[in-house]
């Protein structure tokens, strides 16, 4: 959309409303685990669930959760470990750590009862406006225009506003666009309706514009422009980044050691970690193993972030004389601790519980 063109202006929000409410009462999602006795509690943990991870992806997670940590207090008096824990394999742990320390602050500053102001819930870790006003309208139906990705990219093709969504004066213009056509009522209705039409027609490749309730005043459509729009950042080539674990193995267990608050992966529990084999080497050094022992090499994994690649180098060594230092534990690989684990941490660790399992099997123990 160009500098000089307006916004739809108010007496269109009525009509968009209206088709989108229509479609999605015939197509919408009625029946996700969150939509069931909807409290705040529990549409605000499936809507941190749902940054940047899909439906399909957070459903056992939040089932899960429930049964562990069915209200605020339950969650506030959790352990990290076990928080990070149930979150294993869900990506972004900055968004556990911040529940936990939202829950915590909720039972301190809230008197265990989740906030019902837009402010006070926006005060909260990891919950930005947008989520704000997606809690507020799911869980009591009240006005808030929200903004997630889905939204962005319904409305940026819709209205046609050109530039990169995350640039703040488009940012500015696309949150005008959505106070303008959230309704006045049924306004949970429509929040889930909008991130559904996002979600499931208005998909970023192959949009089905065909069932799109909005597709007959769609800029985006009139002119062929659903392919660029909304506008994608700038792409970088992503840098390469090298890792070499070291898989202490003793008995039945394997030396892990939890990983700094900060940076990835924060919190959870990994493998001690070196930047090449000689540094490796090193590392096995301080940990008193000796100099010509074997370092069992395993095939190197793929780990992709956001803003770079990581390619892992495990190495696995026998020794039943490593003693384990402050924050390091030995993880049994039988009877496994309830500790969080990144995705390939995990997928090592079921590997070396296989090949354990195997060498049971051939020697018949």
């Amino acid at each position: 959309m160009a500098e000089s063109e307006e916004l739809p202006s108010a007496h269109h929000a009525e009509p968009f409303a209206t088709r989108l409410l229509a479609w999605f009462a015939r197509e919408g999602r009625h029946d996700l685990p969150w939509q069931r006795d909807r409290t705040l509690y529990r549409v605000w943990i499936s809507e941190v669930m749902l940054q940047q991870t899909q439906v399909t992806a957070v459903i056992p997670y939040f089932e899960r959760f429930m049964a562990q940590f069915p209200d605020v207090a339950a969650l506030a008096a959790a352990a990290e470990d076990e928080v990070l824990h149930l979150w294993s394999g869900l990506g972004y742990y900055a968004r556990a750590r911040n529940l936990l320390r939202s829950a915590r602050l909720v039972v301190q500053d809230h008197g265990g009862t989740m906030p019902d102001a837009l402010e006070a819930l926006h005060a909260l870790p990891g919950i930005g406006r947008s989520t704000a006003g997606a809690i507020l309208a799911q869980a009591l139906d009240r006005r808030h225009p929200i903004l997630d990705a889905n939204v962005k990219r319904v409305l940026a093709r819709w209205a046609g506003i050109d530039g990169f969504p995350g640039e703040a004066a488009v940012v500015a213009r696309l949150w005008q666009l959505s106070e303008q056509l959230t309704p006045t009522e049924r306004a949970g209705d429509y929040t889930q309706a909008i991130m559904d039409l996002g979600a499931t027609c208005c998909r970023l490749r192959k949009p089905a514009c065909a069932r799109c309730p909005v597709s007959a005043d769609c800029v985006a459509r009139r002119d062929g422009r659903q392919a660029q729009l909304p506008v994608p950042r700038a792409q970088r080539a992503r840098p390469l980044r090298v890792a070499h674990w070291l898989l202490i193995c003793r008995g039945d267990s394997v030396l892990l050691s939890r990983r700094p608050a900060d940076g990835i992966w924060g919190g959870l529990y990994g493998f001690l970690e070196a930047v090449d084999a000689p540094s490796l080497r090193g590392l096995a050094a301080s940990r008193a193993l000796r100099a010509d022992v074997l370092l069992r090499p395993l095939s190197p994994l793929r780990h992709g972030f956001t803003h770079f690649e990581l390619e892992i180098h495990p190495w696995v060594v026998a020794s039943a004389d490593v003693v384990e230092a402050e924050g390091e534990t030995w993880y049994n690989l039988c009877q496994p601790a309830a500790l969080g684990l990144a995705t390939p941490v995990a997928a090592l660790i079921a590997q070396l519980r296989a090949e354990q399992n195997l060498m049971v099997a051939v020697s018949g123990v």
